[in-house]
């Protein structure tokens, strides 16, 4: 066994035991579906922080992000751009509410406090929906576009693995499910907060040093690497030509852009909001959050150029997602290398683990107990979510393993049916206070289906090159304005709308917001 294999095996070992000794040692106290859920809602601002990030940026921003620089060039830092202002907009516009409205919401059927812990109980207690539409179709949808979601995550572990281990990316996929399932299925959402914490600070200095040591070889050593003389200021083409053009094309520039409405309609990521202990901890987490965020995606931008500097165009990498982890491995010592590839195992298992949770608390909170057994026992419903984690990993695994998609491209279809699905009715339910259950649903049903159907159309018919989101969330706005007439606003929704909103702005003005 070389010494890189060494290297790399015993510091992915040393990474999984750690994954899984902290499931376990938060097992004991995962009591509740809440507790289960969304940690009993007590995340500080640090972990709630840092969580959001890691369970945010997978293996698209080490691998997907720099890979897509390395091929296209700067107009693909749009994306970087409209990510950036999207997530900073979501901790500002929607953390805060969201917190204090999924928890005073009053039930929808026995009007009580429901402490929602699913976004479609929320939606189903916030506009006091009696029917179950709004709760079933909006797990529909957050089961189907989690399947591709977490399918993305597997992809990019498989590669990874194939790249390292030469290991058959089929045999990574499953090892790699197995260990995220694991720790998932013994902690829940502890589990996954605590380790997204280790996850994000191996990120992000993974992500540091590798662009650095990077630069300072190329620039030391001119004669180091095949790319010759660029330009960070412009895209580049295939043949690796300059073309300004092709950064400002209106189509480029929007398409990036839109990426960031996305933020305000992720089901893992919005659950950070709902569990983080208070609106008193957002401000701190936001900044702590946001910093994070602008500095990873800044450095994985430069690290798609430095890699295209590196390996140049004429010798192509035959896979150009793995840019990140061939520079690693042609930078650096062995065991430096192992710890910072296993910084990009972080980056996948840490979305893929918040992804099956929110998909398995869909399936047990929105399926079982809604459908099936309102009076379940806390036990029972613990149990039946931690099924539910290993039936969803089946059926990602099932996807990954059927197809040869990219991983920007299994993300760019999840992000935009979340984003436009569920982003413009979570907005306007904090916001309007005369919004109805069916302009809610006309929304979600909208922006999902257009993210869908727009794929199709723009690839095989209208050939645009527009994102999906961007259609999608003008369907869903007009859909939801066009509908809402339909339904009524019952009297203890304006009583729970004043009551949030005097909470929200009580809390805020205590934290300084």
């Amino acid at each position: 066994m070389s010494e890189s294999l060494l290297a790399s095996s015993v510091t992915f070992g040393v990474y999984f035991v750690v994954m899984v000794g902290i499931g376990l040692y938060v097992y004991k106290r995962t009591t509740s579906l809440s507790d289960f859920v969304l940690g009993g809602r007590r995340l500080n601002s640090w972990v709630a922080g840092l969580s959001a990030n890691a369970s945010d940026f997978s293996g698209w921003l080490l691998l997907g992000l720099p890979g897509a620089i390395y091929l296209s060039g700067l107009g693909e830092a749009w994306i970087a751009v409209g990510l950036a202002l999207g997530f900073a907009g979501s901790w500002i516009v929607i953390a805060g509410r969201l917190r204090v409205y999924t928890e005073r919401a009053r039930d929808a059927r026995s009007g009580d406090e429901a402490n929602s812990l699913t976004l479609s109980s929320y939606l189903e207690n916030r506009f006091a929906d009696r029917t179950g539409l709004l709760r079933g179709v909006s797990a529909v949808l957050i089961l189907a576009f989690y399947l591709f979601y977490v399918a993305s995550g597997l992809v990019a572990m498989g590669g990874l693995f194939e790249d390292v281990f030469n290991m058959p990316g089929s045999i990574a996929v499953l090892a790699g499910m197995a260990i995220i399932v694991l720790y998932t299925f013994l902690g829940g959402f502890l589990a996954v907060s605590y380790t997204d914490v280790i996850q994000a600070v191996m990120m992000w200095l993974a992500l540091l040093i590798v662009p650095v040591v990077a630069v300072v070889t190329v620039v030391s050593d001119p004669s180091v690497g095949t790319g010759g003389e660029l330009s960070v200021l412009g895209g580049f083409s295939g043949a690796g030509e300059f073309s300004l053009g092709g950064v400002l094309a209106p189509v480029v520039v929007v398409s990036g852009l839109a990426w960031g409405f996305g933020y305000l309609g992720q089901p893992h990521i919005l659950a950070r909001f709902m569990g983080i202990r208070s609106v008193r901890d957002v401000r701190k987490a936001a900044g702590v959050s946001v910093s994070w965020a602008v500095s990873a995606m800044l450095m994985a931008v430069v690290m798609g150029f430095v890699g295209l500097r590196y390996f140049g165009f004429e010798e192509e990498l035959p896979n150009a997602e793995n840019v990140f982890p061939a520079l690693i491995q042609a930078l650096l010592n062995p065991w430096v290398a192992g710890l910072l590839l296993a910084a990009i195992l972080a980056a996948v298992m840490s979305t893929a683990d918040s992804q099956l949770l929110v998909a398995a608390s869909a399936l047990t909170e929105d399926g079982y107990r809604a459908f099936v057994k309102r009076d379940a026992s806390a036990l029972t419903l613990v149990w039946v979510s931690r099924i539910a984690v290993i039936l969803v990993a089946l059926a990602a695994s099932g996807i990954a393993l059927s197809g040869n998609s990219t991983v920007m491209d299994l993300v760019g279809y999840a992000w935009a049916g979340f984003g436009a699905g569920f982003g413009p009715v979570i907005l306007l339910s904090l916001y309007w206070k005369r919004m109805t259950w069916t302009g809610a649903l006309a929304g979600m049903l909208g922006g999902g289906l257009t993210s869908v159907i727009w794929d199709v159309l723009d690839k095989n018919v209208l050939e645009t090159g527009l994102y999906a989101m961007v259609p999608a969330v003008i369907v869903s706005f007009a859909a939801i304005y066009a509908f809402n007439g339909l339904g009524k606003v019952a009297e203890h929704m304006d009583e729970d709308f004043d009551r949030v909103d005097a909470e929200y702005r009580r809390e805020s003005q205590g934290a300084g917001v």
